[in-house]
């Protein structure tokens, strides 16, 4: 069983950056992703960043690619989200996962098995 619990979120004004962590308790098996999701209010939740646990693999929607980088380090068990030049509409509730091993779709949140309670991000506009 894995556990994640986000951290980091908070209000930023638009241009300014935010780093999110994850801290994972529990095995996360080494050929497993980690990813990020959103969820903005009315609007279903989505990926944004993935990362592969067994090599050096991020994946990006096109919404945060050049802006978010994701990490893992494995030695602490937790995937940051680092985010710059945010912009009002990456406005939403932000969520961490993690598969139980190979996926096929990296920003499926159907490939991912376990969830935090996720962290709130605010750029007004």
């Amino acid at each position: 069983q894995v556990q994640l619990e986000e951290s980091g979120g908070g209000s930023v004004q638009a241009g300014g950056s935010l780093n999110l962590s994850c801290a994972a308790s529990g095995n996360i098996l080494r050929g497993s992703y980690l990813g990020w999701f959103r969820q903005a209010p009315g609007k279903e939740r989505a990926g944004i960043a993935a990362i592969f646990t067994g090599g050096p693999f991020t994946y990006y929607s096109d919404s945060v690619k050049g802006r978010f980088t994701i990490s893992h380090d494995s030695a602490k068990n937790t995937v940051a989200l680092q985010m710059n030049n945010l912009k009002p509409e990456d406005t939403a509730m932000y969520y961490c996962a993690a598969s139980r091993g190979m996926v096929g779709e990296m920003l499926s949140e159907y490939e991912y098995a376990y969830w935090g309670q996720g962290t709130q991000v605010t750029v007004p506009s």
